[in-house]
């Protein structure tokens, strides 16, 4: 895990974020096709988010063993582990339900009432350990947007915005999470395939 850089991640100074990134049918991009992003923090310096809806090739068990912790595999909580982006995917993030301990902690950054982010080896440790209560996912890399960029790419209809919705993150199983971000905003992704770049907004 590595230690959050806080350029990387602040407070929030967007209507973008917190909230989705869901993929258009003209974005084929493979690190991006068919993906939803958690946007955590977009602004004039550049974006950062994590994919959610791609499975990493990994368990759990392998990422606990990666960062040197020693937890049974059957003391270990139910967690996803995904592919949060192609940027530094040897670096770890975690997606999680805080609690009342983790008010004003220094390296978690809230994304929302019922959700935060953290780099944290020893908050990751802590969650794991004393197996707290609250939902969690873990994501390997992160994607990344430089000033500008993600503003231009939304313009030209590769991504489509949706409001934050934490069950999607949680609770929905990472094939369906692409239909149901765009099933939020009342769209048919099939009606979507046929519309050319360009004319998404």
């Amino acid at each position: 895990m590595s230690r959050v850089v806080r350029s990387k991640l602040s407070p929030m100074a967007s209507e973008l974020s917190p909230g989705f990134l869901v993929a258009a049918p003209v974005l084929l991009d493979p690190n991006f096709r068919r993906s939803v992003v958690l946007l955590v923090d977009h602004r004039e310096e550049g974006s950062l988010g994590f994919v959610i809806n791609r499975p990493g090739d990994v368990p759990l068990s392998d990422v606990v063993d990666a960062i040197g912790l020693q937890i049974p595999d059957a003391g270990l909580p139910p967690a996803q582990v995904v592919v949060g982006g192609p940027v530094a995917p040897e670096t770890g993030w975690v997606v999680f339900e805080p609690g009342q301990e983790d008010e004003g902690a220094s390296e978690v950054v809230r994304v929302s009432e019922r959700m935060a982010v953290t780099a944290s080896r020893e908050l990751l440790v802590d969650l794991l350990e004393r197996r707290r209560p609250g939902r969690l996912l873990v994501a390997l890399g992160y994607a990344g947007w430089g000033p500008g960029q993600l503003d231009a790419e939304i313009a030209q209809g590769a991504w489509i915005p949706v409001g934050l919705d934490e069950e999607i993150v949680f609770e929905t199983p990472p094939e369906d999470r692409w239909t149901a971000a765009l099933g939020s905003l009342g769209i048919d992704p099939a009606r979507l395939a046929a519309v050319p770049p360009g004319e998404l907004s």
